[in-house]
Formats: structure tokens, sequence, C-alpha cells
């Protein structure tokens, strides 16, 4: 029902993936406010991607449609063990609902059968209800707040702080 391509700019890869570069630009430029602050800089969408490969896979429909893309950053670990993630999802509003849930189910679970992660952070607005009620649901759980931790339209910004671990899906 869903899959996850991942974006990786080597050949072969590279002719298969560019096609979506315009998909992600429109994503992200829409729902822009809900997931980045004020020092965040993406005038070159495929810079951004190369610095994130090779974690940072486009969400296909079964009919291969674009539906969104997510990414892993911020890694905690060495190089022998990686303990903890970040993740950032950006669905179109047609993947939300049923879909969004079913493909987050997948991907979870793929993360920690195929990586020695223990844990997947999300910082979410707490203005973002929406994100936040989604993220209970699959669930992620609420770990804190942090005050005052960014700026968003020049005002600081409190970031929550959601976290799913391995022993959830394993």
């Amino acid at each position: 029902m869903c899959k996850f391509k991942q974006i990786i700019f080597k050949k072969p890869f590279l002719i298969q993936t560019l096609h979506y570069i315009p998909d992600i630009r429109r994503c992200l430029l829409k729902y822009f406010k809900f997931l980045q602050d004020d020092f965040s800089n993406y005038t070159d969408i495929i810079h951004f991607i190369y610095t994130l490969q090779p974690y940072f896979w486009v969400i296909l429909d079964k009919d291969e449609n674009f539906m969104g893309f997510v990414y892993l950053d911020n890694f905690v670990g060495n190089g022998e063990i990686t303990y903890s993630a970040e993740i950032t999802t950006c669905l179109d509003k047609k993947a939300w609902g049923y879909f969004a849930r079913y493909s987050a189910n997948i991907f979870l679970k793929k993360c920690f059968e195929e990586t020695t992660l223990q844990k997947i952070k999300a910082q979410v607005y707490p203005d973002n209800f929406r994100v936040k009620n989604f993220l209970n649901d699959i669930g992620f759980v609420y770990e804190a707040r942090l005050k005052n931790e960014t700026l968003r339209d020049n005002k600081p910004q409190d970031l929550d702080i959601y976290g799913l671990y391995r022993n959830y899906y394993i």
C-alpha cells in the first residue's frame, strides 16, 4: 500500500529520484511553518537532501504517486551503535488519515528492524495539535517541553519532544 524510496544522489539512483524534487519542494514550502524555525535555510533543496542522504525517503502510494517525505537526522551514537535519531516527515493532505498511520507504522518498524536505533524522537510546535495527536496514536510518548528553544517568526518558541522506543515495535 505504500513504498519508501530512498533519495540518493549517486548513479544509478540519481536519475530515478530527481523527478521527485519538485514534489518535495512543493510539500516542504506548503507546510514549512510547521516544520522549521527562523534558522532554517532551504534555498537549495538538493543540497539539503544531499546532506541527509542516505536518510531521506519519499513516500509513495501503491501506484507510485508522491505522498510526502520523511528523513532522519540529529543522530546520537558512535561508529558502532546509533542510539537515537530525530524524525521529520511531511505529507500531502491526500495522505492524512489512514495512509499516514499505515505508512508511519511501516517506516518506524523498518527503522527499528534495520538499524541499532533504540529511540526515535520528534520535535513539534505546541500549537500543532494534529501532529501531536498523530504521534500519540502511533505510539510516541510526550517527554518534555523545551521552553523558548528556538525562534519562529522572530519570537521565542517552545518545542514539545516526543519519543518512541524500540521495545514498542520489537
